[in-house]
């Protein structure tokens, strides 16, 4: 089935090559595409007023005036880096997670003082003297770096403490002392921001003189024997993870004054065993700290308010699900602390906006319908509006809209269908919108906050298009049990002929947080590489993914994979049905959770596919991670049927088809523990299969071995799908 966005990137792939021959997509192509993509010249930091914004590009600062509508460069990191001490690497690599704050450049609040890091080291650049001071030289690199409110301290951790420097003097403070690997203040562990999606672990106070932190003591979390087997002798690089049922790191939250001094802490329970602590901010007044603090399983989450004198904390709201909560972002104090925004999916299972008294006794929907609210872009309290991106124009899109604080007058900002990215000044007076379609190229286009368009910031980038030969994305709706409605997408093989049957790869995720079926350009990509060798690509979204809802994502519960795969089969039955698909020569293919998914598919649907290729694949989920196994699964002690129907070596004996399994040798995510005991588990069974192993430290193969892995996974598939048309 078409739809207005399909028939849009088709006939604009078709116009756009009436003209010169096109170059097939091939493997070669991918790399170089990936660099040619749009968001150096994105905001790093807004000035006050919200009328310009600084970004890097090519080593450099700039400033980027609204008005104008023009950039000028204001200093080089060239000789800062000069200037840096040389960083020493240790022998053992540590594992800081992906998520946590990596900025490079954060700015005062009157806009005069610019903090980068360079080289390693902390360096200070004043607007009105035009001239840089060095704050650090160390070997060890300095991270995690916040300029204080008042302008006049840096605040940045440096091993496993928190620091403080006078931007002045240059006179450094250590805030904290005890720090070590076991006992990590300011410092986050792996977990927390990996699935609470929590990147910092320090907050000064808007007065500036006290800095709340997060200690983490993860002396309990048990140790995952990594290895490096490059080197000549093969090195030992534990890392902290805590697997389903685990202990959790012991976390506490603490004020101390920003010159360093006593630490007051937090009275918030235990938090190893029963609480995580999700967010944490100060009242604008600097009189309390908030805290959101959720059950470990996250069937509950609170909202506290403390007092960082007594440590006492009082409940201003909290919200339970008989599933779980998804976190979000939207939190935030309005009229000086008197009252703040809060979203939830108390309201038919879809999030949306509430305005309530600071005591949280009093509250205003703002939003409501069966759509979500996406995420708040900002708020400006002088004209009484919220702005925020949703689902409303449909669940493949991403519109900006803006609504009073009062509830009224909704307006849809954005226009063009497909999927807008914004990025809103503080004041929300302006905004940059990162737009695109399955037929559009990303753009950035620069607005005023009514919506109407200033500019283009970045054109968008045709010349893929004008080279290479795009296949088409159509999407299509597919009917599934009790009236659901599931979203795919299709893109057919270079040359479709109609009358002739065609392999296809099923492409799945099929996890909760992520929705991959999306109005967005998508580009120069594996799958298109694919289509061109003649494979159909298919992909659909699964109950338990995002973007539909909280309702749409629960059926998961308690048993991840089996709704799922249910689903995942009702959209290979439409596929089929489309009548150009060979029905022996199907493949699926996925990473991470999506390799959980293609090797469920492999072994609890044996005989619908003849090929599948999981990479990073959790196999069983005892294996995986406290917080994200234990919101889905439940604690193992108080699920072990669900644990054990959902494990993967059990099924072993019912491969049929080839099966690849691929992994990265140190993923930090996904433990290489995974695919050994499936591969345990197939060898006992006596099942031939394939693996590919790779050595890299991450839950991703990047660099040259990306290249060859795409290699070996389009091989596998064209051995074990390819053959004569049926």
């Amino acid at each position: 089935m078409w739809t207005r966005p399909a028939i849009l990137a088709a006939s604009l792939l078709v116009c756009l090559s009436a003209g010169a021959q096109k170059n097939a997509i091939t493997l070669k192509d991918i790399p170089e595409q990936r660099r040619a993509g749009l968001g150096a010249k994105m905001p790093a930091a807004w000035l006050p007023g919200g009328k310009q914004f600084v970004y890097i590009e090519d080593d450099s600062v700039h400033v980027y005036d609204l008005t104008s509508q023009s950039a000028r460069e204001l200093f080089s990191l060239t000789p800062l880096k000069a200037m840096a001490a040389p960083v020493s690497r240790p022998e053992r690599f540590g594992w800081e997670n992906r998520r946590e704050r990596r900025a490079t450049l954060d700015v005062s609040g009157d806009g005069r003082d610019f903090v980068v890091l360079a080289g390693g080291d902390l360096f200070a650049w004043n607007s009105d003297a035009r001239k840089a001071v060095q704050l650090t030289r160390t070997a060890a690199s300095e991270k995690d770096f916040k300029i204080s409110p008042d302008g006049k301290h840096v605040s940045f951790i440096r091993g496993y403490d928190i620091y403080s420097v006078d931007i002045a003097t240059q006179k450094e403070t250590p805030v904290t002392r005890n720090g070590r690997e076991d006992l990590r203040n300011g410092v986050l562990d792996w977990v927390y921001p990996e699935e609470l999606d929590l990147g910092t672990a320090h907050w000064w106070s808007p007065d500036s003189r006290s800095i709340a932190y997060l200690q983490f003591d993860v002396s309990n979390v048990p140790l995952y024997p990594h290895a490096d087997l490059l080197k000549k002798r093969a090195v030992a690089e534990p890392e902290r993870y805590p697997q389903a049922g685990e202990p959790n790191a012991m976390v506490r939250l603490g004020v101390t004054p920003a010159s360093g001094g006593l630490t007051r802490w937090m009275n918030l329970g235990d938090t190893q065993n029963q609480y995580l602590i999700a967010r944490v901010g100060w009242i604008p007044n600097s009189s309390d700290l908030w805290v959101q603090r959720a059950t470990r399983v996250q069937n509950r989450l609170e909202l506290l308010r403390v007092n960082p004198a007594t440590g006492d904390p009082q409940t201003i709201l909290s919200e339970s699900d008989p599933h779980w909560i998804n976190l979000a972002d939207d939190f935030r104090f309005l009229e000086g602390g008197r009252k703040f925004l809060w979203s939830s999916e108390r309201d038919g299972g879809f999030r949306h906006l509430y305005l309530y008294t600071a005591d949280g006794r009093d509250a205003r929907q703002l939003t409501r319908g069966d759509w979500e609210v996406s995420k708040v872009e900002g708020v400006n309290e002088q004209t009484g509006a919220v702005y925020f991106t949703s689902t409303e124009a449909g669940p493949l899109e991403r519109q900006l809209y803006s609504v009073g604080l009062n509830g009224r007058d909704r307006k849809r900002l954005t226009s063009e269908p497909g999927t807008h990215a914004i990025t809103m000044n503080p004041e929300a007076t302006h905004y940059l919108d990162r737009f695109s379609s399955a037929g559009s190229p990303p753009q950035v286009t620069l607005h005023e906050a009514s919506g109407r368009q200033l500019g283009i910031h970045q054109p968008a980038n045709t010349k893929p298009i004008e080279q290479f030969d795009i296949l088409p994305t159509e999407f299509h709706q597919v009917k599934g049990p009790e009236g659901v409605t599931f979203h795919a997408r299709l893109i057919k093989p270079a040359g479709f002929q109609p009358g002739r049957k065609y392999p296809a790869i099923v492409m799945v995720y099929g996890g909760p947080g992520a929705q991959n079926v999306r109005d967005q350009w998508s580009g120069i990509t594996w799958e298109q590489a694919l289509a061109h060798r003649g494979f159909v690509i298919w992909q659909m979204d699964n109950r338990g993914t995002a973007g539909r809802g909280h309702k749409f994502e629960t059926p998961i519960y308690r048993q991840l994979g089996v709704v799922e795969l249910e689903d995942q089969l009702t959209g290979v039955q439409h596929l089929l049905k489309l009548g150009f698909v060979d029905e022996k020569r199907l493949g699926v293919y996925g990473w991470s959770y999506g390799g959980f998914m293609a090797v469920n598919a492999m072994l609890n649907a044996p005989g619908v596919f003849a090929a599948g290729a999981g990479g990073a694949p959790v196999t069983d989920y005892l294996n995986y991670d406290t917080i994200y196994t234990e919101r889905y699964m439940g604690l193992p002690s108080e699920n072990e049927a669900g644990y054990k129907k959902t494990a993967l070596p059990l099924q072993a004996a019912n491969l049929k088809g080839k099966l690849m399994l691929i992994h990265a040798f140190e993923d930090d995510n996904v433990l290489f523990q995974n695919t050994m005991q499936l591969n345990d588990a197939l060898q006992r069974a006596g099942k031939q299969f394939e693996l590919m192993l790779y050595p890299q430290k991450a839950h991703g193969v990047t660099g040259v071995h990306n290249r060859q892995m795409l290699e070996s996974i389009t091989n596998f598939f064209e051995r074990n799908l390819k053959g004569e048309d049926r």
